[in-house]
């Protein structure tokens, strides 16, 4: 199974949730821009999902349709690429119980901090039906 990422990426990623600029800005001067660009696009930056887009970061593009589109092309793509990985932490992230209970079985337990952050902003946010599409 892959991560994708170290944990003191994806740990630093579900602190960007929190505004903390330092961070996102950390991601980009160390190797990890996409890192930042997910998170950007998770908060509703067209721009940063184009970027994902268009530097091949299809995963990452697709990972943030998934969670705040709840796409079916995304996750459809996702199935198909085969990062089964992404699907279970973006149903996390929506607080989907048996995601929660995948990662809790695997004593992924930081994965389910980070999908808490996810979620916590994502229910603060109002729909913007204008969001870009997977």
């Amino acid at each position: 199974m892959t991560f994708y990422y170290p944990a003191k990426i994806w740990l630093a990623f579900g602190e960007t949730f929190e505004g903390n600029q330092k961070i996102i800005d950390w991601l980009i001067k160390n190797g990890y821009p996409e890192v930042a660009a997910l998170s950007h696009a998770m908060r509703g930056s067209d721009e940063a999902f184009s970027w994902l887009m268009g530097n091949g970061f299809l995963h990452l593009a697709a990972l943030d349709s998934a969670v705040t589109s709840e796409d079916p092309k995304a996750y459809e793509w996702l199935r198909a690429n085969k990062h089964l990985f992404l699907i279970v932490f973006a149903d996390a992230c929506k607080g989907q119980p048996a995601a929660i209970a995948w990662f809790r079985k695997h004593k992924l337990d930081a994965f389910l901090m980070i999908a808490g952050k996810i979620k916590k902003f994502c229910d603060s946010q109002t729909f913007d039906y204008h969001k870009k599409q997977f």
